[in-house]
């Protein structure tokens, strides 16, 4: 995880430096995305990746719904079949928190960056801002940061739980997940680059410091014991 962040990082300074020296990073990355001549971007044109988010946000669901029912077994007294405390609070924390409050509540509705089809470089009528800028022209539920893709990062929390000998091949599949999710996002229109990658950094940063406050008891336990 300490990798995944410091990778996230450097990619993230990198395209800061970058936009702050004039190179249009996230511009640049969107008309890849997008056709001039049909005036659309790649999702409204091929009906695949629209597919590719719908189903990503089916496999969230899935997962985010199976944290739940774990709950609910726990509240009902039922340990044969319930988790282990912390477990189960470290995921229903962490998908409260990042995906819930932080980005839906805290940013998306209070940091007016447009989305990629809202700006007039791609057929929109609103100002293009870097992410940095919060006094963009969108008024709700806007670009910084991707909602969808901090659900998608979020799977980086169980597979934190995952037993040593699949933990590799856990983050792996998270990882893909939430790079495919990512680029979903990117083809509709719907995020900048740095939308999608700060997303995933802030999701990263708060579930090793989750990580660390649920479990950092058990392991000083470990030690003195």
């Amino acid at each position: 995880m300490r990798v995944i962040i410091a990778m996230l990082a450097a990619i993230a300074a990198l395209a800061t430096l970058a936009m702050g020296m004039g190179f249009p990073v996230d511009l640049h990355l969107a008309r890849a995305f997008y056709d001039p001549a049909q005036g659309r971007f790649l999702a409204s044109i091929n009906p695949y990746v629209g597919l590719v988010r719908d189903n990503g946000l089916v496999a969230i669901v899935t997962c985010a719904s199976a944290v739940i029912a774990a709950l609910v077994t726990r509240m009902l007294r039922r340990p044969s079949k319930a988790l282990p405390g912390r477990v189960v609070f470290f995921l229903v924390s962490t998908l409260l928190l990042g995906p819930g409050l932080i980005v839906n509540l805290g940013l998306k509705d209070h940091w007016h960056r447009p989305r990629p089809v809202q700006v007039t470089e791609f057929g929109g009528a609103k100002p293009y801002v870097d992410w940095w800028n919060p006094r963009g022209g969108c008024e709700r539920n806007c670009s910084f940061v991707s909602g969808e893709v901090s659900s998608a990062a979020w799977m980086f929390a169980p597979a934190m739980l995952a037993p040593p000998q699949w933990r590799v091949a856990a983050f792996a599949g998270a990882a893909i997940f939430t790079a495919v999710i990512s680029l979903s996002r990117m083809a509709a229109g719907g995020h900048f680059f740095t939308d999608v990658l700060f997303a995933v950094l802030l999701m990263t940063i708060l579930i090793l410091i989750m990580h660390r406050v649920i479990f950092r008891r058990r392991r000083i336990a470990a030690v003195t014991a």
